[in-house]
């Protein structure tokens, strides 16, 4: 099946999707300030998690869907599927070094997956909790 974008509009299209403030991790956010949980945004460690709890030494990680792989949801690409997965495989790839450089320094690393946050926010919450422990 070919695409019914051209080259250049997939691409605009591509290069729209945010990194950042994502509707998952705006909500975990929302949710962890409401329970009093207070955590940075852009701390400076390895693989940049999207929030840290730094006197706790505790990072969270909000991955999506179709850029990580996830084992319930992600459909391969049927166009350009050499690149994506490349693309895709290369993630997952550094996810995995980021993890453990993290936790040989010392971090607890905690990795949810944006269907969890959507599913059920109450239990996403509750594992960061025990990791704060």
């Amino acid at each position: 099946m070919t695409d019914v974008l051209s080259i250049k509009q997939r691409s605009y299209c591509m290069s729209c999707i945010r990194g950042k403030n994502t509707k998952p991790e705006v909500l975990l956010r929302k949710n962890l300030w409401h329970k009093g949980l207070r955590y940075r945004l852009n701390y400076k460690v390895t693989g940049k998690p999207d929030l840290a709890f730094p006197g706790k030494k505790v990072v969270i990680f909000v991955d999506g869907c179709f850029w990580h792989r996830c084992p319930v949801h992600y459909i391969p690409s049927k166009t350009r599927s050499e690149f994506w997965e490349n693309k895709i495989q290369g993630n997952v790839e550094r996810d995995k070094r980021n993890n453990a450089l993290l936790e040989s320094a010392g971090w607890t690393v905690v990795r949810l997956w944006e269907h969890e946050i959507k599913d059920d926010i109450n239990v996403c919450i509750a594992r960061i909790e025990r990791a704060l422990k």
